[in-house]
């Protein structure tokens, strides 16, 4: 390499990220999927530090992974969350109510 030529760069994966039989992004080494760690960073606004203090299990390159993830993947993972919110909505509308539910809810009107 002649003086001043740039070194050459190559991509990495991103070490702490596998993908499940279903090619959902998985925290490696956890249960954790990237999107439910993203769900916490985007519902509670947390910081990689709080994010890392809330899921103790985690490590700061795992918790940082998962955001570089998410960043780079916005558009497809914003997709999965709105997705997973249909369902739930969907699930609220033909769930049957809980009769505890029900009386607890009766009880706080009265």
């Amino acid at each position: 390499m002649e003086r001043g030529d740039l070194p050459l760069l190559s991509e990495t994966r991103y070490e702490h990220i596998l993908l499940d039989e279903a090619q959902a992004p998985m925290i490696a080494g956890t249960t954790m999927k990237v999107v439910e760690l993203i769900l916490d960073h985007l519902a509670y606004g947390w910081s990689p530090e709080e994010l890392h203090f809330q899921h103790p299990y985690l490590t700061m390159g795992q918790v940082h992974s998962a955001l570089a993830y998410y960043w780079d993947h916005k558009a497809e993972l914003d997709r999965d969350i709105e997705r997973r919110m249909q369902v739930v909505d969907q699930l609220e509308k033909t769930t049957p109510p809980v009769p505890l539910v029900e009386r607890l809810k009766a009880k706080r009107r009265s």
